[in-house]
């Protein structure tokens, strides 16, 4: 071995001599030198550009604060989540309105095969790296500074997180930068699954079946597929992970929820097939289910299109929005230090607490339960789309939305109505309107308008018994009264019942005696008690108003408001506040906020059954009569209808002890209701229809709560007690002799009939137009009633009040409380004989013409061959009678004085007629004695209103600027009746003409 090397070596020596070697040695060492210093270069150049990189990422990031591991958890975790709504027991309507639709989901509620495409798709090595791979970060950088065709990208699912939640989408180095460092920083306090969770929580996948832009996997899944994201198949996992690179393009649905052409949808299509190789390359899945995916037809997986909750439900939806965002605008205030109260009063405050209300309830996934009753509210609707009578729909111009052209616009009458749990407030249903795309405005709950004749046992008749002015039956006066130019008049104008029992005249809805009666009370600002019953919009003037009482308010109210008082009777007098949204849950089912009922005694329970039993009659024989007859079950209900200024308006509210029902009916540009009365049938017709047919539609799916068991209870105060019918006080031997002795409901705790009577005394009395007077001195006694009983002037002053009156009007003949032996005053004589009449005849029947006002009655003769016989005596009413053929008749007037007329012209029953001779046969005219009783003429001028024989003094009334109105004929300004039409708003439910109308003729 040793000669072996020695040889070698001697070898190379020799080489060594030689002279190219010689060369060959000089030109390695320059080219070892020459690569040494190419490498001493390359890595001084290398540290040069990485210190020049580094200071410019450093550049870069500056501004970027240090953040906190708690702050970039907040900000990761902070996903915009859209908040839901439920009907009572938990059932599901859909999502509030959003920009963008997100349910946060679990990883462990995630296929693992989204979890798997998801990884092969958009980070390969997301469980090696540290937040970024530095590969990808370079050839991005490179493909950028070279404008590269190809893009491949390289952000890892970290830092999309970091781009999506704490950052923007900004195209730029400093953003990038940014989200580098961001990304590392999060990986240090954001375990990998944390990571993967917030990712599918906040990538956005397109629109789904409604055509909402949404994000999340869960609700990509349901919203494209109509499933949980842990039910997904390995299809529809790759569809949905290769949504994110495009998601406008790679979605199924249109921006309206349609299912894309078949051409529009190959994209996504090629997409999920690009995951599922990826897939297979990654090994996530083998070859044979790579195969079986791509047969597969994920076109048959879409799910058809969803019809969105304000679409569906649309008066709904937006509803409880709007009342989700009062209720955490309160909320919000209450923890800023704010009293909610100021949110009311203040505008600004308010509008301020409402943005960040509304920023809450669209994007903090609240969960708001309602009270509504889906079967009920679906009941009501379609029992409203179905109802024939509304009314005559008018066409009108308007202006596109879009292009601002005049276009014609369709106006027909609007409905509202609302139904309410008696005892705990809740609003179990509601109607918001005939066609949300004609008007959006809810008439339930955010249309004010005037409640005519609705208000009268709210306002006038619940206070009067609470004060102890009336009981049920006291006697009010129904006689017609003017101030100013304002002249109410009932529903038919003509109509004056004089006194009348109180339950009568809230029945029949009479206007003249509501108002005498708020004359009496409202000095003490009966207002007040709308105030405590949740009637948000009242003005000064609706304190003080006469016109008030019959519903003229300024602003009005809805019909929310208006049910809602109703039930205050329904209550024992308790006043629950009326809501919609029982509850509201955060994303984690904490409860943030929990109705809580907080009754507020208004009436006493004695006033609240007193009013319910007056309110029972106008169903059993008032103005709601075709409400009660449309019914198809019976049950212990009270009702009032309600009318305004020209039929504007109709209302009708009853309730029973369970619930309560209102219904309006109403243009939303105020006009009459009342035309095409042959097609739709009168207004308040009309209305009475609808309450039945509603109220019958809430029976048919809960019977049990809709038909209370049990009726109104009287408590132990409330008492029947006797009383002088035409007085309202204890009765005297006077009126138990005219039959005037009445009984009814009182709350012994305020008020009984104890004083005397004092209206009557012994006296005759005669009849003219209907109405009873006192008899003269000289009027003869054919004509004459004796042993009746006359009215005494102070009691006819007392009752007529400061609003004065015709004193003869208070006992008319159709009065209930009428007598015909009872007197209400002197009639005012005019001394000068009655004017003749004009005879005629007809067979065997002699009728002739009316004749002066005064006068109590007419003589017949018989004038045959000249004679002169007194044939019959007959009252001022009757004006014909049948006499014996062949026979000449005249006839003459005779006054309340005893004077008569002359002759009327001859008639027989020959068929001939002639004038009578002046100078034969005359009645001879009595001379008036000196010392007679001419009447006391027109009493009307007392000032000391003492409304049904009670100590009220009254006070100046107004007569208001208020265009509601109550049961009737308008005369005034702002009442309502039952009748015609005959000036500026008078009284209420009327049909604008005299002529009665075809049904229910008293409203």
């Amino acid at each position: 071995m040793k000669d072996w090397i020695e040889k070698i070596n001697a070898k190379i020596d020799e080489l060594l001599e030689q002279k190219w070697m010689k060369t060959l040695r000089i030109s390695g060492s320059v080219t070892w030198n020459l690569f040494l210093l190419f490498l001493v270069f390359a890595l001084v150049g290398t540290v040069f550009v990485g210190s020049v990189g580094a200071g410019y990422f450093a550049s870069l990031v500056k501004e970027e604060p240090l953040r906190s591991n708690k702050e970039l958890r907040e900000h990761i975790f902070n996903y915009e989540e859209t908040s839901e709504i439920y009907f009572a027991n938990d059932i599901y309507i859909g999502k509030l309105r959003t920009d963008l639709d997100r349910r946060e989901t679990s990883l462990s509620a995630v296929a693992p095969d989204v979890i798997n495409a998801v990884l092969a798709t958009e980070d390969e090595y997301f469980r090696e790296h540290n937040g970024i791979v530095p590969k990808a970060v370079i050839r991005g950088l490179l493909q950028d500074v070279t404008n590269s065709a190809t893009q491949t990208g390289g952000s890892t699912l970290t830092q999309q997180l970091i781009k999506n939640q704490v950052l923007t989408n900004e195209v730029s180095y400093e953003r990038k930068a940014k989200e580098i460092l961001l990304a590392m920083r999060l990986e240090h306090f954001m375990t990998k699954e944390e990571i993967l969770e917030a990712y599918l929580n906040i990538i956005p996948y397109g629109r789904n079946a409604s055509g909402r832009n949404i994000a999340g996997i869960e609700t990509a899944a349901n919203g494209i597929f109509g499933v949980n994201a842990k039910d997904l198949t390995l299809p529809q996992a790759a569809y949905i992970a290769g949504i994110p690179q495009a998601p406008y393009a790679y979605t199924p649905f249109t921006n309206t929820g349609v299912l894309k052409s078949e051409e529009a949808l190959k994209p996504g299509i090629d997409r999920m097939k690009t995951v599922l190789y990826r897939m297979k390359e990654a090994g996530y899945i083998d070859g044979a289910q790579y195969k079986e995916a791509l047969k597969y037809d994920i076109t048959a997986d879409f799910r058809s299109p969803e019809v969105a909750p304000e679409d569906r439900y649309p008066w709904l939806t937006y509803e409880l929005e709007n009342r989700a965002k009062e209720i955490i605008a309160e909320k919000l205030a209450k923890e800023d230090g704010v009293d909610p109260e100021r949110l009311k009063s203040e505008k600004k405050l308010n509008e301020k607490y409402t943005i960040l209300a509304d920023r809450d309830v669209r994007s903090k996934g609240y969960r708001i339960y309602s009270t509504i009753n889906k079967d009920m509210y679906d009941a009501m609707q379609q029992a409203a789309d179905n109802f024939k009578y509304y009314g005559h729909t008018y066409t009108g111009k308007g202006k596109d939305p879009v292009t601002g052209e005049e276009i014609d616009i369709q106006m027909p009458v609007q409905v509202g109505s609302i139904l309410i749990e008696n005892n705990t407030g809740r609003i179990l249903s509601f109607l918001g309107g005939r066609d949300f795309k004609t008007t959006e405005l809810n008439h339930a709950t955010q249309a004010f308008r005037p409640n005519g004749s609705t208000m009268k046992p709210l306002l006038v008749y619940a206070p009067a018994v609470e004060y102890g002015v009336i009981g049920a039956g006291s006697p009010l006066v129904d006689v017609k009264f003017s101030i100013g130019s304002w002249s109410p008049n009932n529903y038919i104008t003509s109509d004056e019942r004089g006194l009348i029992p109180a339950r009568e005249a809230l029945a029949d809805s009479q206007n003249l005696s509501a108002l005498r009666l708020y004359n009496d009370i409202i000095n003490r600002r009966p207002a007040e008690y709308l105030a405590k019953m949740g009637f948000t919009k009242l003005q000064p003037e609706d304190y003080t108003n006469l016109s008030t009482g019959i519903g003229a308010l300024e602003v009005g109210t809805t019909v929310e408001e208006n049910t809602n008082a109703f039930a205050t009777f329904a209550n024992g007098g308790q006043f629950i506040d009326s809501y919609m949204i029982e509850k509201i849950e955060d994303l984690d089912g904490n409860i943030i906020y929990q109705h809580e009922v907080e009754p507020v005694q208004v009436f006493s329970p004695e006033t609240s059954y007193i009013v319910t039993d007056m309110m029972r009659d106008v169903l059993t024989k008032g103005t709601g009569t075709t409400a009660r007859n449309t019914l198809k079950f019976s049950s212990d209900f009270a009702a009032k209808t309600g009318t305004s200024q020209e039929y504007k308006d109709v209302w009708f509210v009853g309730y029973n002890p369970n619930v309560s029902l209102g219904v309006w009916m109403g243009y939303d540009k105020q006009r009459s209701l009342y035309a095409f009365n042959n097609t739709y049938l009168q207004p308040s017709v009309r209305i009475n229809k609808l309450w039945g047919t509603l109220m019958n539609a809430m029976y048919d799916v809960d019977p049990k709560l809709i038909d209370a068991p049990t009726n109104f209870k009287a408590p132990k105060n409330v008492v029947t007690a006797s009383f002088c019918g035409i007085s309202g006080l204890a009765p005297s031997a006077a009126c138990s002799n005219a039959g005037l002795v009445r009984s009814d409901l009182f709350n012994a705790k305020v008020f009984l009939p104890s004083q005397p009577d004092d209206s009557l005394a012994s006296s005759s009395v005669v009849t003219i137009k209907g109405k009873t007077y006192n008899a003269h001195p000289n009027t003869p006694s054919e004509f004459v009633k004796s042993g009746g009983a006359g009215i005494n002037q102070a009691f006819i002053k007392r009752m007529l009040g400061r609003l004065g009156g015709n004193p003869g009007s208070l006992l008319p003949k159709n009065s209930s409380l009428s007598n015909s032996s009872v007197s209400a005053v002197d009639f005012p004589a005019d001394g000068s004989p009655p004017a003749t009449v004009t005879a005629a005849i007809n067979g065997n029947t002699l009728s002739w013409s009316g004749s002066s006002t005064d006068v109590v009655g007419y003589r017949i003769y018989n004038v045959t061959n000249g004679g002169n016989t007194l044939v019959n005596s007959v009252l001022e009413a009757t004006q014909s009678m049948s006499v014996a053929s062949g026979q000449a008749y005249v006839i003459v007037a005779v006054d309340i004085t005893g004077l008569t007329s002359a002759k009327s012209n001859v008639v027989s029953t020959g068929g001939s007629e002639s004038e009578p001779d002046p100078e034969e046969n005359q009645e001879q005219t009595p001379t008036p004695p000196t010392n007679g009783n001419e009447g006391s003429g027109n009493e009307n001028g007392s000032n000391n209103s003492n409304g049904s024989g009670n100590n009220g003094n009254g006070s100046d009334p107004n007569n208001g600027n208020g265009n509601g109105s109550s049961d009737g004929s308008n005369n005034g300004n702002g009442n309502e009746s039952n009748g015609s039409n005959n000036g500026n708003g008078s009284n209420g439910e009327n049909n604008g003409g005299a002529t009665p109308p075809p049904e229910n003729p008293s409203q």
